[in-house]
């Protein structure tokens, strides 16, 4: 059975087809999902139906807060509920840091019975860790088309300037009103789109993880984001446009990926090498005192970083490789230690590595997963021949006026550079990085990055 989406009177998604019998663990998809046109009246109408009481605190940012904001507030004021507005202030824009998610804390009350989220990233996922932390229910109202975190369980955050993933809550109610959304400018739609297309590289990694590994591959969740970026791809000139086609069809897709989180709880069909490397370009800058580029435009950007050597390894010939050389190369474990902490830092390299105590491979290992590569290459060489081809994406970016370099989103070099031979590392989920490692490949892949280090 195939997966289908469908909408009732009242806008409500529903999503069939979702039954399978993968080794992943699946979550049944229970919450109200709302899609469509003048939906910010009707708040009050969905947050009754679900229960969730009627004393709330409202997140939203500056800018969020004149999209939306007030008016939700007004609408759930007038409908008798008891309003707490926290308004997060900055000079420049709001991160999901330590400092905004107390700001949160401190509003909630012993009267509190639910969380409002009236934002896209940031203000969702600020507010998501709250919901987890403190058990209460919360409420996503989406103001731009952005990203694909609505749906998540999962809240990526900034803790100390280092970008770490919380395990946390899906909202009970995600509402998205098509005329909101489309006030978003262009720039932020193309950010949504450039998280959607990521999702190309994100399936191509999870497939070579079963191939290489036997991780368990979820044939219902490939095929919801698959279908979704495909139809996104197909009509990327109404999301240009911002008719209410384009902008259904945007955040169906951005939410369709979300969803697959709530399936499996965790990001794989969603997130892998062009994830870790755009957010490790955000963690960095932030570091530093510089204003990161949005989310989903680090992700459109990276994935046309990385999708040239998918292309060219299926070229590859992997009989060339010469494993007793690849073995006389391996680096150490010391050295592997001071890499990460070069790279991360030393409180976040030191995080990183107590949180994937799997990624310093045996000599045997390693070993078994280049002879796996070598005898099962054709499955390989059949999972990039799905992915579309290169040019098609470019110009799906290029038709949104997005930014398609680094250095339209002001990358230094010197970063650039390190957060391609890093990437890989930020966590233990198999990528191809990993496998052109495990193979020696490495520095002869990244020749154009060039970054020494001893």
């Amino acid at each position: 059975m195939s997966v289908k989406v469908s909408y009732d009177q009242d806008c409500r998604m529903t999503i069939t087809g979702v039954d399978c019998d993968c080794g992943c663990e699946h979550h049944a998809i229970d919450k109200d999902i709302y899609i469509g046109k003048d939906l910010l009246p009707r708040i009050p109408e969905y947050i009754r139906k679900r229960g969730l009481g009627t004393n709330c605190v409202l997140v939203a940012d500056d800018n969020t807060w004149r999209v939306a904001g007030e008016r939700v507030e007004e609408a759930l004021t007038e409908s008798g509920f008891t309003v707490v507005p926290c308004v997060i202030h900055r000079e420049g824009d709001m991160l999901p840091d330590d400092l905004s998610c107390g700001e949160v804390l401190l509003s909630i009350t012993r009267e509190t019975e639910f969380l409002i989220a009236v934002g896209s990233g940031t203000v969702t996922d600020t507010t998501r860790i709250n919901a987890e932390r403190t058990k209460l229910p919360f409420v996503s109202v989406g103001t731009a088309p952005s990203m694909d975190g609505y749906a998540s369980a999962v809240a990526p955050l900034l803790h100390r300037g280092l970008k770490i993933q919380r395990p946390a809550v899906c909202p009970e109610i995600i509402v998205c009103d098509l005329d909101v959304l489309a006030t978003a400018p262009l720039s932020m739609i193309a950010s949504g789109v450039g998280d959607v297309l990521g999702k190309y590289i994100a399936k191509a990694d999870w497939q070579l993880g079963e191939i290489i590994n036997g991780e368990s591959c979820c044939p219902v969740c490939v095929e919801m984001v698959t279908g979704a970026v495909n139809v996104l791809v197909d009509n990327v000139d109404e999301i240009a446009a911002k008719t209410e086609k384009g902008m259904r069809i945007l955040i169906e897709a951005l939410l369709l990926a979300g969803v697959t989180i709530m399936i499996i709880d965790n990001t794989r069909a969603v997130a892998s090498i062009e994830h870790n490397i755009a957010q490790y370009w955000e963690m960095i800058m932030v570091q530093k005192g510089l204003e990161p580029p949005m989310h989903g435009a680090s992700v459109g950007v990276s994935t046309l970083l990385v999708w040239p050597m998918f292309e060219r390894f299926a070229k590859e010939d992997l009989s060339r490789l010469d494993l007793e050389n690849i073995k006389s190369r391996r680096i150490s474990r010391e050295k592997r230690e001071r890499w990460m902490r070069h790279s991360y830092g030393e409180e976040g390299g030191s995080q990183i590595m107590r949180e994937n105590p799997g990624d310093f491979l045996t000599w045997e290992e390693q070993e078994r997963r280049i002879r796996t590569a070598q005898a099962r290459f054709d499955e390989i060489k059949a999972v990039i021949a799905a992915m579309p081809p290169l040019e098609r994406i470019k110009a799906v970016m290029t038709t949104l006026h997005a930014e398609m370099t680094p250095g339209e989103e002001h990358i230094p070099d010197d970063l650039l550079r390190r957060s391609m031979h890093c990437g890989k590392d930020y966590r233990t989920r198999y990528t191809l990085f990993k496998l052109i490692d495990e193979c020696g490949l490495l520095e002869e892949y990244l020749a154009d990055y060039p970054y020494p280090f001893e």
